[in-house]
């Protein structure tokens, strides 16, 4: 399986600016710019996609796991929070907001973190991985 991004970029880093779009059409020509991503300007960035992207593939990846193990989630709802510092992506943050019925803490935990080792996009970054949740 392959799955395809695309970016253009025009301009100067600071003057110029870009659009990002997805094969599926979900994301079509979305902005980003050098205001974008280091300051406050309207649009997208790459680490906030990656972001996306990191959640969605953990809270998969967990599903799979307490599924295998017996447990069907009612809600698992993700956010990661992406540090980009001197140039490179050095944290990924996952908060968790979990309800799976049935389940102890001490097994939960176990299945989280054997999912945030597991996701392929964690395993795809070069950079600390780290998660709290909160169980219900």
């Amino acid at each position: 399986m392959i799955r395809k991004g695309s970016a253009v970029w025009n301009g100067s880093l600071k003057e110029g600016n870009g659009t990002v779009s997805l094969e599926s059409g979900v994301l079509k020509d979305a902005q980003y710019s050098f205001k974008t991503r280091f300051e406050n300007g309207k649009g997208t960035n790459p680490e906030e996609l990656v972001g996306a992207a990191h959640a969605g593939c953990f809270s998969m990846q967990l599903s799979a796991f307490l599924t295998e193990d017996g447990f069907t989630p009612d809600k698992l709802e993700t956010t990661s929070e992406i540090t980009f510092e001197d140039g490179e992506i050095t944290k990924s943050h996952l908060i968790l907001d979990a309800s799976v019925p049935g389940i102890d803490k001490d097994k939960f935990d176990k299945i989280a973190n054997k999912a945030k080792e597991n996701c392929p996009l964690s395993k795809l970054l070069n950079a600390e991985v780290t998660l709290e949740y909160d169980l219900k």
